[in-house]
């Protein structure tokens, strides 16, 4: 790994130790972030979840846009990506969590909050194991407030039925300038 800058080698390191865990070879693109991020509504988010940050692409964003007064809950269950974004990221609306994302609902609770304005999910739901998957969208859905927006991307379609099965009809969307190019889903709670 001779040549490579020292956060994409650690990037790639962790993704060939922790296949189950990162589900991307590299960082998400600029353009995949900001297509994302176009579906939360900034200005009026209080509470904002953010699953599976990674390195912190999708953070970095999410604190330049969300009010001064928001909270963010940034889940991450890898040791060496949340040693990263506690080393790197420091802001008071910041709350990292080394927990699965199948926990929100408890670290929402024993932070005395009831619900959140969206969930922005970069997890790579493919090769996490059935109940495990099932159990995290079904946490997220449930801490959504009513009207609550959720943003997920995927490479594949496959995660499309189970996202269905809570949130109903989705938006899809696609992002093509991505390594690989991926399938934005957006669903809101009924």
């Amino acid at each position: 790994m001779e040549g490579i800058k020292p956060k994409r080698r650690k990037f790639l390191k962790t993704f060939f130790k922790e296949r189950k865990q990162v589900g991307a070879v590299a960082p998400s693109s600029r353009f995949l972030v900001k297509k994302m991020c176009d579906r939360i509504d900034f200005k009026n988010a209080n509470i904002i979840i953010e699953l599976g940050p990674g390195t912190g692409v999708f953070t970095k964003e999410i604190l330049k846009r969300a009010k001064a007064d928001a909270k963010i809950f940034v889940f991450e269950l890898n040791e060496d990506f949340y040693q990263i974004l506690k080393t790197k990221l420091d802001d008071p609306r910041l709350i990292l969590v080394n927990e699965s994302a199948e926990k929100l609902g408890v670290t929402l609770a024993e932070h005395h909050i009831k619900s959140a304005d969206a969930v922005i999910s970069s997890l790579p739901l493919t090769v996490i194991p059935e109940p495990i998957k099932t159990n995290i969208v079904k946490a997220a859905y449930e801490v959504l407030k009513q009207d609550g927006r959720y943003v997920q991307y995927q490479y594949s379609l496959s995660a499309k039925k189970l996202l269905e099965s809570f949130f109903g009809k989705l938006n899809l969307r696609f992002s093509l300038i991505n390594i690989p190019p991926a399938f934005i889903y957006i669903g809101t709670k009924k």
